[in-house]
């Protein structure tokens, strides 16, 4: 890769990481930005997926008030989280290039959608969850977490909607402690898949580091932004380049 890919590659990590620090959605600048720079779409997948995750630390760190007394829960999901993960990664090893490109769009608008749903899914899910009275972790709750880090695992965007969403539906709690806890299987489940992504030999290493350095940066900026910037505008922004990308890739 070039000085200027690499440079290129570098900011679309600041804005990734900026997006995920007010909005959410980084991937969903990220990825097409990897796919743009000329990587084919299931390297920049997975050089996307090792150079956020560090992402995911910090986010579960910001959050870590909201985890106290859930360290029950963590000890059964956690484990459900990375299995699904290391699942999805592998799924992923093993695709069909020609079949996992035809699937992108699809999953750009999925990750597109959830994200434009993502407020009203949180009210609806929060007085779902205040209403079903379900107790402890059942079982389902781990085999929910454990489909949704299959798909994190898999492309990713949209995976802390869809985490958030089982929680919800399988355990009682406040929408703020089950977010806490969601940030910590999210960090599981793209971990996970990371690792196996390192093993595998085919990440851009050059570019994952310009990535990830790049959201660094944007997190760092945005957590001094948020009280500055319209998170919720930032968010349809978001939601309108992924859609124009998913439906650009749908129509060439």
């Amino acid at each position: 890769m070039s000085a200027t890919g690499l440079v290129l590659t570098a900011l679309a990590g600041v804005v990734a990481g900026l997006v995920n620090a007010l909005a959410g959605g980084g991937t969903l600048i990220s990825f097409p930005a990897l796919t743009a720079l000329g990587l084919p779409p299931l390297v920049a997948n997975l050089t996307n997926t090792v150079a956020l995750t560090p992402g995911y630390l910090g986010a579960a760190w910001a959050q870590r008030r909201d985890l106290l007394g859930q360290g029950r829960r963590g000890r059964r999901l956690v484990p459900a989280a990375a299995v699904g993960g290391l699942g999805g990664g592998l799924l992923l090893l093993v695709s069909d290039e020609r079949l996992f490109a035809a699937l992108v769009p699809w999953l750009i608008l999925l990750g597109s959608a959830l994200l434009a749903l993502q407020d009203r899914l949180k009210a609806w899910l929060g007085a779902w969850s205040a209403a079903a009275g379900m107790q402890g972790v059942p079982p389902l709750a781990a085999v929910a977490v454990a489909l949704a880090a299959v798909y994190g695992g898999y492309f990713g965007a949209g995976l802390s909607v869809i985490l958030l969403a089982m929680l919800a539906l399988t355990l009682e709690d406040s929408l703020t402690r089950l977010s806490g806890l969601k940030q910590l299987l999210a960090l599981a489940a793209n971990l996970s898949a990371a690792l196996v992504f390192i093993g595998s030999g085919r990440v851009a290493w050059d570019m994952a580091l310009a990535l990830g350095l790049g959201a660094v940066a944007g997190g760092a900026m945005g957590g001094g932004l948020a009280s500055r910037v319209n998170g919720e505008a930032l968010r349809w922004l978001v939601v309108a380049l992924g859609t124009v990308v998913g439906v650009g890739l749908l129509l060439r």
